[in-house]
């Protein structure tokens, strides 16, 4: 076996020369790794592109979706505005006659009344009986059940055979 052993240096190349090796060697791998990176931020690109196209089909089909159940939200509030009412409504019927029940079963047999206004704070009436001492069970009646929070009494005024006076009652605590 015959062995060639150079022990001369190499003669150092020109720039023309080293470009052309770093050429045939290496850039040809650089060229293949910038085309592999080249064509992933393509695809990258073109799922991302599909995202957007998908995420506006999307928001495109909700807005459609709004559209087309304001009207029926509109008329669910408008709806829950009227049973909002109706429920007012029935409360104070409720307690308006819960009041009236109440006046009616605690006021006296020997005392009439003469004129009566009710409304939703209260009511306020004229009273006539033969007997003083039957206004003031009457009103104490009324303060010790705590009905009503304001309970006022005007002035007896004494007529020819009974006493006259007149009461106001407001704010009633209906029972629940």
């Amino acid at each position: 076996m015959k062995y060639q052993i150079n022990l001369l240096q190499e003669k150092e190349k020109d720039i023309s020369g080293k470009i052309i090796y770093f050429a045939l060697h290496y850039l040809r791998y650089i060229l293949v790794v910038t085309q592999i990176v080249v064509i992933a931020v393509f695809f990258y690109r073109f799922k991302i592109d599909q995202e957007v196209i998908d995420l506006r089909d999307e928001l495109k089909q909700k807005q459609e979706i709004v559209q087309v159940s304001n009207p029926l939200l509109k008329e669910a509030q408008a709806i829950d505005l009227k049973t909002r009412e109706i429920k007012d409504i029935l409360v104070k019927q409720s307690s308006f006659q819960q009041m009236l029940s109440y006046f009616l079963s605690v006021f006296p047999d020997k005392m009439r009344v003469t004129h009566m206004v009710i409304n939703e704070k209260g009511m306020e009436f004229e009273g006539i009986s033969e007997d003083s001492a039957i206004i003031k069970i009457f009103l104490d009646k009324l303060k010790a059940d705590k009905v009503f929070k304001t309970i006022s009494l005007g002035s007896i005024r004494r007529e020819e055979d009974s006493f006259r006076t007149p009461f106001k009652l407001y704010n009633f605590l209906p029972k629940k």
